[in-house]
């Protein structure tokens, strides 16, 4: 394991919006739709990329910051203990996220966002049209509305300019998810930095993994996977795997969690693909950076 020593600062205002959002076609044409903007001003620039995924228990929460300091959280785990997470190595007053992006509206994935936007100042939401009844879903579009904020329901195709260097890219859903199971409907993204990627798929089952390895291939191949519904067996399906040859597969799951995630079947597949399968219920938050062209993990 490499340490290196991040340089973390305030963001100068607490509005600062983010994201140039564009069209990416599945066939490689010029930008044609762009429906966001960049404001603000943002936090010291550094070489790094930061992805820290974040020890929220039995869920999902990704912290991402970017060398010239952007900010972008991917879902917020079951509970308030995200915040704990995200204020670890923060200015006091550093109370603002550019990016916010609910892969879908599970407890165990937007719950904690709800008590993220009332502590922090989000620029804009990204989010799937899947609705839910659950209470936490139903707390977190009521948060999300009264945020103020440009809220863009994700769709396959989409592309966010974070900051100067960083890339997201919408890989899924496809079409309107209004009425498909939450699951089928997670926003799956991958972050581009350099020569390294990050591939993050939310609760994707093995149905949508397998439809986009067929219509992009190699594009998916990324150096870490965070694997699918927390290493279920129901998703990070042999085809998958083989597009995307991760180096490292990342587990986000709580200790000793009653679903008995990660799958025995999913840490042979990863392991057989070649990567190296690390889990936050061992290890707790798991922080990697890279310069763009290495890649490496952070104690």
């Amino acid at each position: 394991m490499s340490r290196v020593v991040t340089i973390r600062g305030a963001v100068l205002s607490m509005l600062i919006l983010v994201a140039l959002v564009v069209w990416w076609p599945a066939v490689a044409r010029p930008f044609d739709k762009v429906i966001g903007s960049t404001l603000g001003v943002a936090g010291p620039a550094n070489r790094y990329l930061t992805v820290r995924f974040l020890d929220v228990g039995q869920g999902d929460a990704i912290h991402v910051k970017t060398p010239d300091g952007y900010e972008m959280l991917i879902d917020g785990g079951p509970s308030a203990v995200v915040l704990r997470e995200l204020a670890r190595e923060r200015s006091f007053f550093d109370h603002s996220i550019d990016v916010m992006i609910a892969t879908h509206p599970d407890t165990d994935h937007v719950s904690g966002l709800v008590d993220v936007l009332k502590r922090y100042a989000v620029g804009m939401i990204i989010k799937t049209a899947a609705d839910h009844d659950a209470p936490a879903a139903v707390a977190f579009e009521k948060a999300a509305s009264a945020e103020g904020v440009q809220i863009v329901i994700a769709e396959a195709g989409q592309q966010i300019q974070l900051g100067a260097s960083t890339t997201i890219r919408v890989f899924s859903p496809h079409g309107n998810t209004s009425d498909w199971e939450n699951n089928v409907a997670s926003v799956v993204v991958q972050i581009i930095y350099g020569e390294m990627e990050f591939m993050l798929t939310g609760d994707a089952p093995s149905g949508i993994e397998e439809y986009l390895a067929a219509m992009y291939g190699e594009r998916l191949k990324s150096d870490v996977l965070k694997l699918g519904h927390h290493g279920s067996k129901t998703s990070s399906s042999e085809e998958f795997l083989g597009v995307v040859q991760p180096q490292y597969a990342v587990v986000s799951a709580g200790r000793d969690n009653r679903y008995g995630h990660p799958h025995r079947e999913v840490v042979e597949r990863a392991g057989a693909a070649g990567a190296r399968i690390i889990s936050t219920a061992e290890l707790g938050t798991i922080m990697f950076q890279t310069d763009g062209e290495r890649l490496w993990t952070v104690e």
